[in-house]
């Protein structure tokens, strides 16, 4: 027997209980994906809330069952059969929030939380409310308990470093109840069925019963069926004649998509998981099977209308045919109950077809832009949905579109905007790598070629490279201001959209310097790669002329905002803020970055990268570094209340430092990463530096050091011993003398090399010494050396390096061999002069 009530995660959570998550559930698994879904559920209802405070989501079953040691006296302890990773998901969001709580000051609603919801703090050994299986029971404990190491890099920690990044991305310091809102959201707006198993059934048979229970109807079956049972006699000639055709031409989840359409259109807070509820609810007002049949009519006409939005092929209109091709390969279902109101209104005779086609531009155009940028998803879902509102009784769809999408921070980007954003926007780093994919195929497509273009097989490539060898990175110095940081330079326009364009040689191009690629260029099917072949030369003054040119095509080819009603207000502080807090969020304890990374995943810069993350509290700020791994010397924590040495604290989160105060590069956390974990969509080629190509880094460093020690073994007429790597980034030869040794290492950031070291620990005179010997020194080595010795350094260097791509397969070997033969030149040398 069991028993079902239905609930809220208040009452499931409130008074003296605990879950126990079973050994046969598998571990807590929840991704990126359904984080978000559940976050966007949250935040959907918290707004609903405001105007109506007794609205409820649904979110499913939790099903329980008596544990082996459960007790009347004390915490009652249950099993949980199904449903273990919503509940372990929201007490992470909870527990997330309680910790921004606690950092912002308001220690008293983080309390609450605390004992209501996370433990139950008066029983002996303060049990947890949920005590996950074995695999993630440390990390989840950390999380509740506040551990250093809590927010590691397993899936528990991911999940409540990511809540932290969206709850500091929400949190609005010009409105004090938004966060309260959220917190009630999740604990009584959630809705929750909770079936208890009486004592004596067996959990794992229920577990089983429930997940073997085959294909389960979804919300069109469901709706399907509510219709045809209300239609009475008529329905076998209604199924006919209208179902079975929408049938054909939509599948199950498209029709689906369909109902969720229809309601979306009145009420833009309608979540597609409650379709069938609303649905319900609105045909029930419905008296007679003749107003049944009337909407049954009135769907089959819709689906049409979706069917085309499908397959852009059934449109006769030519142009508007081209606009619904684009926005179905820009790949936003968000848009289609937009989409879908134009072409309703069409069809109705409401908006004329030039008016349908002007609009769905205004909408192509809004995409484009808000890429370019560096806008691509900031609140973009609610502005369609209510989009459709908007429009829906305006004499000129296409005129009330426009000044809709023009009016507050819908960000609209005007022609100044786009103008200012292709010189300083990363615009590689911008939206979905499929979506700006798309801008440079139809801004190939504007120059009108006759040649079909073929996308299959086009990348996204960097005219001037990612990564820098050592004659491009020589030719690209040249065209800098004397003293200019090159590498600073490099990144700062490397990514922008004047630098890149399509191709489908991208792994000939690879890191080629443009001698070698504008040949391969010029004898491109695209207009745009002939035009760039047609420079003699490519260095910042060519990328800033060509993405001025790419921004004048832009803006004709897109048209942009109504400007007069454009709001003139900048960029709120707080929306910089916001941004970086919740990607510092997401670096998980024991891991560091630095400002560098931060601010290219933020589409910033690190100066004022670091001047938001020093002067504002947010959760892991003191996970980022300076460049090279080093504490700032002027670190100092935002909450006065704080205390601690942060080499201590870090160390405690898992960090590891080396004698000179640098923490270990193997904990190291690079944009590519970063930006994997913010959320980001990445493209799959990537930056060259940060991937590696379709191999992972790390293996490419194994397998690099592999052969230096293979070919050390193999070769080397000094070095008696050949040891594997010490860490990703270095090799350590031991010479048999106290205090010395040879230290191997690579780059992986740009420009890309391998160094050679003469590595001295703790020993300023040895140092001295040698340099008083350095003319003879770089005689015998045959190479000027870079003397390394920093006073606040314990330890010295003397250090040779060789630029190349140890990534590439065909400079991998010769670099190795490089490092060989230096290492034993260095081994040869360095012990006759100590």
């Amino acid at each position: 027997m069991v028993k079902a009530a239905e609930t809220n995660l208040a009452g499931v959570l409130e008074g003296k209980k605990q879950y126990q998550v079973p050994l046969y559930q598998r571990s807590y698994s929840w991704g990126k994906k359904q984080l978000d879904q559940m976050w966007d559920d949250v935040v959907e209802l918290a707004q609903t809330r405001r105007e109506e405070p007794s609205a409820t989501h649904f979110i499913g079953s939790l099903v329980l069952a008596t544990s082996p040691d459960f007790s009347v006296v004390g915490v009652s302890k249950l099993l949980v059969v199904d449903g273990q990773q919503r509940l372990t998901t929201l007490t992470l969001l909870l527990a997330a929030l309680r910790d921004h709580l606690f950092e912002t000051g308001d220690p008293e609603r983080a309390e609450g939380i605390h004992a209501q919801y996370l433990v139950n703090v008066y029983d002996k050994g303060k049990p947890t409310k949920v005590l996950p299986t074995q695999a993630d029971r440390s990390a989840y404990l950390a999380v509740v308990r506040s551990a250093p190491d809590a927010g590691g890099s397993d899936t528990v920690g991911e999940a409540y470093n990511h809540f932290r990044s969206k709850i500091a991305a929400a949190d609005d310091p010009d409105d004090p109840h938004d966060l309260e809102e959220i917190e009630n959201a999740v604990v009584r707006g959630l809705a929750i069925v909770v079936v208890t198993a009486e004592p004596g059934d067996n959990a794992h048979r229920i577990f089983e019963s429930l997940n073997n229970t085959g294909l389960q109807l979804n919300q069109s079956d469901l709706l399907k069926n509510y219709l045809f049972m209300r239609l009475g006699e008529r329905a076998d000639v209604v199924y006919d004649s209208m179902w079975l055709p929408l049938e054909k031409k939509l599948s199950a989840d498209n029709l689906e998509l369909l109902f969720w359409l229809d309601l979306v259109q009145t009420d833009e807070r309608v979540k597609q998981s409650d379709t069938y509820v609303g649905q319900q609810k609105r045909l029930e007002k419905l008296a007679s099977p003749a107003e049944i049949e009337v909407e049954v009519v009135r769907i089959s006409k819709l689906g049409d209308v979706l069917a085309t939005i499908l397959d852009p092929q059934r449109e006769p209109d030519g142009e508007i045919r081209q606009r619904l091709t684009r926005i179905k390969a820009w790949g936003s279902t968000t848009a289609y109950p937009l989409v879908m109101r134009i072409l309703d209104r069409r069809a109705a005779g409401t908006a004329t077809a030039e008016q349908t086609a002007n609009a769905f531009t205004y909408l192509e155009s809004y995409f484009v832009r808000r890429i370019v940028i560096g806008r691509a998803t900031a609140g973009l879902n609610r502005t369609l949905l209510q989009a459709v509102g908007a429009i829906t009784d305006a004499e000129q769809v296409d005129v009330a579109l426009c000044d809709f999408l023009s009016r507050g921070r819908k960000y609209f980007a005007t022609d100044k905007q786009v103008q200012d954003a292709v010189g300083t926007v990363p615009f590689y780093w911008q939206g979905r790598a499929a979506q700006k994919k798309l801008i440079l195929q139809w801004l190939e497509e504007s120059y009108g070629s006759k040649e079909a273009i073929d996308p299959k097989n086009l990348t996204i490539e960097h005219v001037l490279p990612q990564t820098l060898t050592e004659a491009v990175r020589e030719k690209f110095a040249a065209d800098l201001p004397e003293g200019a940081n090159v590498t600073y330079e490099h990144e700062r326009i490397v990514h922008t959209l004047g630098n890149l364009t399509l191709s489908g040689y991208n792994s000939e191009l690879s890191n080629k310097g443009f001698d070698e690629k504008r040949p391969m260029l010029a004898s491109s099917g695209l207009r745009m790669n002939q035009e760039i072949a047609e420079h003699e030369s490519w260095g910042p003054e060519q990328i800033a002329a060509r993405g001025a040119g790419l921004a004048d095509k832009i803006i004709a080819l897109w048209p942009g905002p109504d400007e007069s009603v454009v709001g003139t207000a900048t960029e709120e502080p707080s929306a910089m803020r916001s941004l970086v807090a919740s990607i510092v969020a997401e670096i998980p304890a024991g891991r560091w970055t630095s400002y560098g990374e931060v601010a290219l995943v933020a589409g910033s810069y690190p100066q004022p990268v670091a001047a938001v993350i020093t002067s504002n509290q947010m959760q892991g700020a003191w996970r980022v570094l300076q460049t090279g791994g080093k504490i700032s010397p002027g670190f100092r924590w935002t909450d006065p209340a704080r205390t601690e040495d942060p080499r201590a604290y870090l160390e405690s989160e898992g960090m590891k430092f080396d004698d000179d105060d640098h923490a270990q590069p193997d904990q190291f956390i690079d944009a590519q990463e970063l930006a994997t974990l913010v959320g980001l969509d990445v493209n799959d080629d990537g930056p060259a530096w940060r991937t590696g190509g379709s191999r992972p880094l790390l293996a490419q460093r194994k397998e690099f050091f592999q052969t230096v020690r293979d070919l050390g073994e193999a070769t080397s007429t000094t070095i008696a011993s050949w040891p594997n790597a010490s860490t990703q980034y270095a090799l350590d030869v031991s010479l048999g003398l106290p205090g010395v040794l040879i230290v191997l290492s690579l780059a992986s950031r740009e420009p890309a090399a391998v160094f050679c070291a003469f590595y001295i620990r703790n020993d300023k005179a040895l140092f001295a010494h040698l340099l008083a010997h350095r003319e003879e020194i770089e005689t015998a080595v045959g190479a000027r050396l870079d003397w390394r010795d920093v006073p606040e350094n314990k330890s010295s260097q003397v250090i040779l390096r060789k630029d190349g791509d140890w990534r590439d397969d065909a400079q991998a070997r010769p670099l190795a061999q490089w490092l060989v033969s230096t290492a034993d030149k260095f081994a040869e040398v360095f012990p006759t002069y100590l």
